[in-house]
């Protein structure tokens, strides 16, 4: 059996100030730290290869974990975070409503449902990637991503439930190949003594 790392980037400076990410964010001062934990923790886990979004966060948390690892590394744009559009660059507490609402349609961006079917062609790649991976394959992706994967591809431990929140450079471990039995969820031990940035909020895209 071998393993699947599914990796959400480093915290941004986006994260940090609450705002609603473009895609050169890039990460914090923090978010380098996190890359650096992250990368020392799976650096003995036998990744052979990276796949990447293409967007920097994902990019420079990724080049972290392949100095570690020695892995190579290639970019996926279908593992992009989702599309918001022309309110990338907002403040949350500009918006003015909920851009996370099922309903909600981003001018200019995707809707849930563009989104996900988005998603479900990034995990059929990731899918035929591992499939042709000795060793073991991570994933660096963004955090609406790891939910929409977790919620509709991956099988998670009995009694858990999909994570409304992702943490920033967080790791789950998943068995593979099908059924993609989830081994460790959304975990971020790695990070414990590294302090949030004030009023920074880990879970946003």
């Amino acid at each position: 059996m071998r393993q699947l790392f599914l990796i959400r980037h480093g915290e941004t400076i986006g994260n940090a100030s609450r705002t609603v990410q473009r895609p050169d964010s890039p990460l914090s001062a923090r978010g380098l730290a996190q890359a650096n934990r992250l990368a020392r923790r799976l650096a003995s886990e036998g990744i052979t290869h990276i796949v990447s979004s293409d967007l920097a966060r994902a990019v420079n948390t990724a080049e972290h974990l392949q100095r570690a690892t020695g892995a190579t590394l290639s970019l996926e744009p279908l593992l992009q975070e989702r599309n918001f559009g022309d309110i990338r660059g907002t403040a949350y507490a500009a918006l003015g409503l909920d851009m996370f609402a099922p309903d909600y349609a981003p001018p200019n961006g995707e809707t849930w449902e563009v989104f996900h079917a988005r998603v479900d062609r990034a995990w059929a790649h990731v899918q035929a990637m591992a499939a042709r991976t000795e060793g073991a394959l991570a994933v660096v992706t963004h955090g609406l991503v790891c939910r929409s994967l977790a919620a509709r591809h991956l099988r998670l431990a009995e009694g858990e439930t999909v994570p409304e929140r992702w943490e920033n450079a967080s790791v789950t471990i998943v068995d593979c190949p099908a059924p993609w039995r989830v081994r460790l969820l959304n975990c971020a031990a790695h990070l414990t003594d590294l302090e949030a940035a004030p009023g920074a909020d880990s879970g946003a895209v």
